[in-house]
């Protein structure tokens, strides 16, 4: 119970800090919902000169004053209604956005790691259900629970002024029904946390057979699918089943325990107007604060349920927030702070000095073993070696996508955890073997190297890529879009958009992973013309699969099993390396080595 009680002020805490920057929209509304709710109140009083001086009165000027009175308090119930459900409206859906952009700009920082561990439909359904649930409960529940609770007390005060003795008899049943509030409240909690999990798992697995549909179809698996999907539907239905249940019990509970209690009072009123101690007016005025405390009790009891599920998605945002980037930028001196830029001048030299590396989703396999390995400024280096020897995990130590465990990395004989993690980005360009498209257009693909170049830079890059005749040819051009992971261009298309891009970057560093395998002959032919041009002054790493690609690069390293096996040319690595002899006995003819 403890640990409930600091979450739900954990869970209250964070969506206020989200709150508090509005204090002006917050106040307005605020205003604007102690004036509904006083007109709501006074509309007792209303109904008790309506009665006692109307009715009961027998007379029409007492009837008139009344009546123009309730009808000044339904205008100004209209007015505040308005002001205050367009404020807290309003202030739901901005709060809603700032946690979602709040959430996503965290995401960006987390490292690889993060992601390889969890799946990414989890991480979008905390992204985008469990936001627009906060915006409901910001935006009206909340709402809806503060008027009750004001309308709870106002009417309260009004009943011990009209009766005290009737009102001590509603409250005998007020810890009664605090009861099931309690009980039901926390098993509604746990349950949202589970349903918006199951509602996540749902939208992970429908997101997984959309993204592979060809491969379902593929093999005619359609219906296994279905089947699939529809246990994880029906999963999330009986969770949703057993909150709802709790919630029912819970308001029921609730309304039987008030309106058993509002008739106890009725009889007791009515014996009371008999014996002539009450008024009928009063009488009347009495039941309505009545039914108002009734009424607000069922509310923040429905409202309850609603706070607790929300208390749920802010768990889950708070988790996602919570989480720590393991890639972080050094912390700065004032010194080094209000220097230049000390990455202005480097020199693209990098060097491995005795790396060690798991990976965290493998933490018994070392992808890097005792590597050390020296690529010196604008010199071009290929890798080679049988997958999982640890030539991409090469790049993603590069990139600062992970650090080692062991050893060091240098940059300008620098350690790369002494380089902010976007700074030293910034001197890289990665040309992937499946490059990454986004679903836009051309100018935003291929600008994406260089977000503020000029349409003149842009068009200038695809041509150096080989790129601009086949864009030209699209519908629109460089306008023409894409469609998700540029699944409306060919392999070798995508390929040289790729490179597009990385030429766009004028990087310091070169990342290539295998960057033409993709390309047809005569197109393989353009790009390594221009990826010739480009590699000048740069220093080039290259994974390669395909030797004909790398025979004229500076240096080869030859790599198994996250260890250095070899360095040297092509030439010297076929005399001295039984590995590297074996690769190239697989893919060239013995005339072509011996010449």
């Amino acid at each position: 119970m403890p640990k409930s009680n600091k979450s739900a002020l954990g869970t209250l805490t964070y969506i206020l800090q989200f709150i508090l920057p509005y204090k002006k929209v917050l106040f307005g509304a605020g205003i604007a919902l102690i004036i509904t709710s006083a007109v709501t109140l006074s509309i007792g009083q209303g109904l008790r000169i309506l009665i006692d001086n109307g009715f009961a009165a027998q007379s029409k000027d007492g009837l008139v004053e009344a009546v123009q009175f309730l009808s000044l308090l339904a205008g100004l119930m209209a007015a505040g209604t308005f002001i205050r459900f367009y404020l807290v409206s309003w202030l739901g859906e901005r709060v809603s956005a700032d946690i979602r952009l709040s959430v996503f700009d965290h995401l960006l920082t987390l490292h690889p790691s993060y992601f390889e561990l969890n799946r990414s439909g989890e991480i979008m359904s905390r992204l985008t259900t469990d936001t627009t649930l906060l915006q409901s409960i910001v935006g009206s529940s909340f709402s809806m629970a503060l008027r009750s609770t004001l309308m709870l007390i106002g009417a309260l005060i009004m009943m011990m002024i009209t009766s005290l003795k009737l009102t001590m008899l509603v409250l005998v049943g007020v810890p009664l029904i605090m009861v099931p509030v309690l009980v039901f409240g926390k098993k509604v909690r746990n349950l949202s946390r589970k349903s918006q999990d199951s509602i996540a798992d749902v939208g992970t697995y429908a997101g997984e057979i959309i993204q592979n549909i060809k491969t379902v179809q593929s093999f005619t698996n359609e219906d296994a699918e279905s089947n699939a999907f529809k246990q994880e539907v029906e999963t999330a239905f009986d969770i949703a089943k057993r909150r709802i249940k709790q919630r029912s019990f819970l308001i029921a509970m609730v309304i039987l325990m008030i309106f058993g209690g509002m008739t106890g009072m009725m009889w007791s009123g009515g014996n009371a107007v008999l014996s002539g101690t009450m008024s009928g007016g009063e009488l009347s005025s009495f039941v309505f604060y009545a039914f108002l405390v009734g009424s607000s009790f069922a509310t923040i009891s429905e409202v309850y349920g609603e706070l607790q599920r929300a208390a749920g998605a802010t768990e889950r945002l708070i988790e996602l927030i919570q989480v720590t980037p393991e890639i972080k930028a050094p912390e700065l001196t004032e010194s080094e702070s209000n220097s230049s830029d000390p990455q202005h001048d480097l020199k693209p030299q990098l060097v491995f000095n005795n790396v060690n590396f798991n990976y965290p989703s493998r933490p018994d396999q070392k992808a890097l073993d005792s590597l050390t390995l020296e690529i010196t400024s604008g010199q071009s280096l290929a890798l080679v070696g049988p997958s999982g020897a640890g030539k991409t995990t090469i790049f993603e130590m590069l990139q600062r996508f992970y650090d080692p465990q062991e050893g060091v990395i240098l940059l300008d004989n620098r350690p790369l955890t002494s380089f902010d993690p976007k700074l030293l980005r910034q001197q890289m360009a990665l040309v992937p073997q499946q490059p990454t498209l986004f679903s836009n257009d051309v100018w935003h693909n291929i600008r994406y190297g260089n977000i503020n170049a000029t349409d003149e830079q842009v068009i200038s890059a695809a041509k150096a890529a080989h790129a601009h005749e086949f864009i030209e040819s699209l519908p629109e051009g460089y306008n023409s879009y894409l469609g998700e992971q540029g699944v409306r261009l060919s392999g070798g298309q995508r390929q040289r958009v790729a490179i597009a891009r990385a030429i766009l970057k004028n990087p310091r560093i070169l990342l290539l992973d295998e960057a033409t395998s993709a390309l047809d002959a005569e197109s393989e032919q353009h790009v390594q013309m221009a990826l010739k041009s480009l590699m000048k002054n740069r220093t080039t790493i290259i994974i390669a699969h395909r030797l004909a690609t790398i025979l004229h690069v500076d240096k080869i390293a030859v790599m198994d099993q996250g260890k250095l096996i070899a360095t040297g040319t092509h030439r010297e690595l076929l005399i001295s390396c039984p590995l590297y002899k074996r690769l190239a006995d697989l893919q060239f003819n013995e005339k072509y080595q011996e010449e």
